[in-house]
């Protein structure tokens, strides 16, 4: 359905993004610093932000660490160590760190295309590119929408691949009733600024496996084996190095990605707010795509049970005309927008991996690379008035068509 006429505005004023770090969550941090001697380095407001988070995902382990990128380099770096090998899955929409951490610890990626309706993998020809050397698929959840399939889960299933789940920029979206991050062996979150939830900067790695999350937590912390929550394996590591003091044992050639106090007590703060704000943002993106033309624009996303995180903007035909016009009416009425959609489009494109595959490597991807010429996210957040969504789209029904 097409928006209605309306005097529009010269300037909406609409930034891409707003911190929703609140006036509420600060000052719960001002009262915490207010103590003698308050912790700040990570501590017992991270273990309880970590229990919190995973009650209300509903998965039996979390470890939070300082960023999203950090959940995907120890989500590979623990598949490296417990033996892995191989090729990894990956979407080529989506951001550049799910793809450098499989580079980053020796596995392939494998790319393979996107469904245009979800934005994630195209389910099919995951289960077509499946081969033995596969050890896992990376799904990424891009924008706030559901990228699983069931032929998908139990295609996996039935071959014993392991599923990894980006849901960072879509927590608290569902798939058949269970929230994403619950369906695969590991999910990954990220805490950025505007995310759903923010703690300035910082991530979640959840599993359902208890011996990944033991060594996830040791991971985080430089390979230490006192950061096990297990006494029994704390105590085989201690009888087998006996001539090493049992709180510097390095089980592996981890990394220092901890976080600190005042982020947990910040996730802590927000995180009963999140359904309540999740909500606003499903309502935000119906409206969006309710009063889009389209003839012009894609309306047709999969969006039972998203969540989104940006609204989605995607030319329904390519039309470099419409494009070039669209970008300059966002433009001239204040409104900020990436192209590309997530992560800036084709990562294929990108110098990192054309340095590893060659010029050519994006061109067996059609539908990605529609994305990455005619597709955009505008901000999307609880606080986004919908008097502005209807009158953008108004602005974008209204650009004239043919050549310029």
């Amino acid at each position: 359905m097409q928006a209605a006429s309306r005097n529009l505005p010269k300037n909406l004023g609409w930034p891409l993004m707003r911190n929703n770090i609140s006036r509420a969550d600060l000052d719960a941090v001002v009262d915490y610093l207010r103590h003698d001697d308050p912790q700040l380095t990570h501590g017992p407001l991270v273990r309880e932000f970590e229990r919190e988070w995973s009650a209300w995902l509903g998965s039996p382990h979390s470890v939070f660490v300082n960023s999203g990128a950090s959940a995907n380099l120890l989500t590979l770096a623990a598949l490296r160590e417990s033996g892995k090998r191989g090729e990894i899955i990956v979407p080529p929409l989506t951001w550049v760190s799910d793809i450098a951490a499989v580079l980053q610890t020796g596995f392939t990626p494998v790319f393979v295309d996107i469904n245009r309706r979800t934005l994630g993998l195209d389910a099919q020809q995951v289960l077509e590119r499946l081969t033995p050397r596969t050890q896992a698929v990376f799904l990424t959840h891009v924008l706030g929408y559901n990228a699983l399939d069931r032929a998908l889960l139990d295609g996996l299933r039935d071959r014993n691949i392991l599923l990894i789940e980006d849901v960072c920029e879509s927590y608290g979206a569902s798939f058949e009733g269970g929230k994403l991050g619950t369906f695969g062996r590991i999910a990954n979150f990220s805490f950025y600024y505007a995310h759903h939830l923010s703690t300035i900067e910082g991530g979640m790695i959840s599993t359902s496996d208890a011996d990944l999350y033991e060594t996830f937590r040791m991971l985080r912390s430089h390979g230490m084996v006192r950061e096990a929550t297990s006494a029994s394996l704390r105590g085989a590591y201690a009888a087998q190095y006996h001539d090493l003091h049992p709180q510097f044992i390095f089980a592996f050639p981890g990394y220092n990605v901890r976080p600190t106090e005042i982020g947990a007590l910040i996730g802590r703060s927000q995180l009963p707010r999140l359904d309540g704000n999740n909500r606003q943002r499903v309502e935000n993106l119906r409206l969006f795509l309710e009063h889009l033309d389209p003839e012009r624009y894609q309306t047709d996303f999969a969006t039972a049970g998203n969540c989104n995180y940006a609204l989605t903007l995607i030319l329904k035909h390519p039309d470099t005309s419409l494009r070039d016009r669209l970008m300059q009416a966002l433009a001239t009425h204040g409104v900020e927008f990436r192209r590309g959609t997530a992560g800036g489009g084709n990562q294929l494109r990108q110098p990192y991996l054309r340095k590893m595959l060659g010029n050519d490597c994006h061109k067996d991807f059609p539908n990605v690379e529609h994305v990455h010429f005619f597709g955009f996210y505008i901000g999307n957040y609880p606080g986004l008035e919908q008097e502005k969504i209807l009158d953008l789209c108004a602005i974008l029904n209204a650009l004239p068509g043919g050549p310029a």
